[in-house]
């Protein structure tokens, strides 16, 4: 009992057979866009998830920070049962959403104006503020470019700042849903190792939601195949290469046989979908 308990207390993020169908008729008719989710992530975990469109990731995504609620099932963050919106993650998406009409740091600093307890302190610790977001903007490669309006910005460039956006009060926890999807594959390269060196030092959790299974499997710790709708995790794969991670990792014939197996899971959803026999098996090893 005591192992367990430790282990309860050492996740961060803990699922407990949760289910979601998105109104009360669906609920009715037992249609679910995610069902029976067990998922614990330890303290200063990278996951990342992974599976063929439409099959629930994003609305896993919204369970976890709170913005929908379980049909049933429980979910608690950082100890605590999630009962509505958290203010200890941060989000960014494949859109980076930059404001036109501000300038870089000033989109940066949004969160600040907005979340409790900064915003009480906003215009007294303003220049505290702005400091912070600089060297965030400098530490991604954005030195230069603080006071640019996006349209003045690649978009590699403005999905740094988006990321700086998500983590400019200092959540413990960062969810990124397709961040990278839309940029080239040299610019994607780069900000996998922007990410991975803003994690290494600040060791938040992260979820990393994405259809790029090299990326998945060069940034996090555990990689979880999701089947088709209903959503349900049906394979657990723990990404054992050595950190840190270079991109030279990448050709290495280690890393591409995990790709490989990851792509063939996704291959068999796709082709027949997984039943719950299988899904057993298939999260147990």
């Amino acid at each position: 009992m005591a192992d367990a308990s430790n282990a309860a207390a050492d996740s961060f993020v803990d699922f407990q057979d949760v289910w979601l169908a998105y109104n009360e008729e669906l609920l009715r008719e037992n249609h679910f866009a995610v069902e029976a989710i067990d998922l614990k992530v330890k303290r200063g975990e990278f996951i990342a998830i992974v599976g063929p469109s439409g099959c629930g990731k994003s609305t896993f995504m919204k369970l976890t920070t709170g913005l929908k609620m379980p049909s049933m099932g429980k979910i608690r963050i950082d100890g605590q049962p999630v009962t509505g919106p958290l203010k200890i993650s941060g989000m960014a998406f494949q859109a980076p959403s930059l404001l036109p009409w501000r300038t870089t740091v000033d989109n940066v600093l949004l969160p600040l104006e907005i979340v409790e307890p900064y915003r009480s302190n906003f215009k007294a610790k303003r220049k505290e503020y702005v400091e912070r977001a600089r060297k965030l903007l400098q530490k991604v490669g954005l030195a230069g470019y603080e006071d640019k309006f996006p349209w003045q910005l690649s978009g590699g460039m403005q999905q740094r700042a988006s990321i700086c956006r998500a983590l400019i009060h200092e959540p413990k926890m960062l969810l990124l849903d397709e961040p990278f999807g839309a940029l080239d594959a040299f610019t994607r390269e780069e900000l996998w190792c922007i990410l991975r060196d803003l994690w290494t030092e600040q060791q938040f959790n992260v979820i990393l939601v994405t259809h790029d299974l090299r990326e998945s499997v060069f940034l996090a710790d555990t990689v979880y195949v999701m089947s088709k709708s209903p959503g349900r995790f049906v394979v657990k794969r723990e990404i054992e290469l050595p950190r840190p991670r270079e991109l030279e990792l990448t050709y290495t014939k280690e890393f591409t046989d995990i790709v490989l197996e990851l792509r063939g899971h996704i291959g068999a959803i796709r082709n027949t979908g997984i039943s719950a026999a299988q899904t057993a098996a298939a999260v147990s090893h």
